[in-house]
């Protein structure tokens, strides 16, 4: 096996895992001298009783669960620039030390461009877009996520949206990992079939794309492997009974594995084409992952066949890579991917889509227009995702996976460049 000449690997994030891993909260406090912290979340948490959960750990020696917290709760599930700004003045009102962030993707991406903001004493979160812009310490964060798919409680990065010029903006450093992360098994307890379904293929997608872009490299490799094989074990168990803690625990840490993966690997076209349909579209991202995750596999095939096919024992487990004849079983990975999204999509009442065609809106009418592709490919060249893919990508065939996508076919391979 070779390796890269020259890598690197980062998680300073200190992970809490287990079935009651909150009521260390209060030690974390005191460990990071974190006394006014403000604790962003969104209303579905609340609703959830998540938010109570996280009080009662948090005070449960001193029993004053009655004490007054400084709390946003209105994070949209498709945060967007305008929201940070408005939770960074608060912050600063508050003269608040510290940001505990719980809920899903979009607000702990939200809570990171806010700790931007308010460490940087920046007026516009658009001048530290990008990568190497942020050059030290932020101040503590604190990730607690009730989803099982972004992997952001322990990434270098944030998405953003713009909605004025409907763009997601990628914000990258090391500063931008929390300093803590609590993956208790209560916090995705409640969460929907759906949601479940959409958030997990989300982390399936971090972990298969960081296995076979450019950036890979043996620390990243080990984290995806690892965590596409409990995705893979886990997933339809935790479909068929929700309650199951040890399987919602189990995917709650490939997340957090496949998050480490990607943040040091990066991703491909999958998220290059996945921003795009979401930032036009407002499509959740784990939705938008679960439709072009057989269609980034398709088609760096010819490119990466001998990394694609290491995923079939990890997905399909060793039976399956025993029978399967050596040559097929990159193909095999395709199948795969494809029976798990056909098995999730039974398994919510087809609330988890197969292509893009089949996303309605409240009338009942296809979301997305075959028309409106053209301008998802064009968006989709300026991601930064891009870069990293196996293999080039023009607007030609950008236009072409998103086509296939929107209409639920495979990909005509001999369409596919051999560069």
């Amino acid at each position: 096996m070779s390796f890269p000449s020259y890598y690197e690997f980062a998680c300073q994030t200190k992970v809490f895992a287990g079935g009651a891993v909150l009521e260390q909260m209060p030690a974390v406090f005191c460990n990071l001298r974190i006394e006014n912290p403000l604790f962003l979340t969104d209303k579905g948490v609340i609703e959830a009783g998540l938010l109570k959960i996280v009080r009662e750990a948090l005070f449960a020696k001193s029993g004053a669960t009655g004490r007054e917290l400084t709390i946003f709760d209105d994070i949209p599930a498709d945060s967007d620039l305008s929201v940070v700004k408005k939770i960074a003045q608060i912050h600063e009102a508050q003269r608040c030390d510290a940001i505990v962030a719980i809920g899903g993707g979009s607000v702990l991406d939200t809570a990171k461009g806010v700790n931007l903001l308010v460490s940087e004493h920046a007026e516009d979160l658009l001048t530290l877009k990008g990568a190497g812009k942020i050059r030290c310490r932020l101040q503590p964060l604190i990730a607690v996520p009730t989803t099982s798919g972004t992997g952001s409680e322990v990434t270098a990065a944030a998405v953003i949206k713009d909605k004025e010029n409907f763009a997601k903006c990628l914000f990258t450093s090391v500063f931008l990992q929390p300093d803590v992360a609590f993956l208790d098994s209560r916090m995705t307890l409640t969460l929907p079939s759906a949601i479940t379904a959409a958030t997990a293929m989300d982390a399936l997608t971090h972990a298969m794309e960081s296995y076979y872009c450019l950036q890979k490299n043996p620390l990243s490799d080990s984290c995806a492997l690892l965590a596409v094989r409990l995705i893979s074990q886990n997933l339809l168990k935790v479909m068929g009974n929700p309650q199951d803690e040890a399987a919602r625990l189990s995917l709650a840490i490939a997340s957090c594995l496949a998050g480490m993966a990607f943040s040091n690997a990066m991703v491909g076209m999958v998220h290059t084409l996945g921003h795009a349909f979401g930032a036009l579209y407002g499509i959740p991202h784990g939705v938008c992952m679960a439709i072009l995750l057989p269609y980034g596999l398709e088609y760096n095939m010819h490119k990466s066949h001998h990394l694609i096919s290491q995923l079939l024992l990890p997905l399909g487990g060793f039976e399956e890579y025993q029978k399967t004849p050596l040559a097929e079983h990159g193909e095999r990975v395709v199948r795969a991917v494809r029976d798990l999204n056909a098995a999730l999509n039974k398994a919510t009442n087809g609330k988890h889509p197969l292509c893009f065609k089949d996303i309605r809106d409240r009338g009942g009418h296809s979301l997305v227009k075959q028309e409106g592709l053209s301008k998802v490919a064009r968006l989709a060249q300026n991601d930064g995702s891009i870069f990293m893919n196996p293999e080039e990508l023009d607007f030609d065939d950008l236009l072409m996976v998103a086509t296939s996508a929107f209409e639920g076919v495979p990909l005509a391979l001999d369409r596919i460049k051999k560069g």
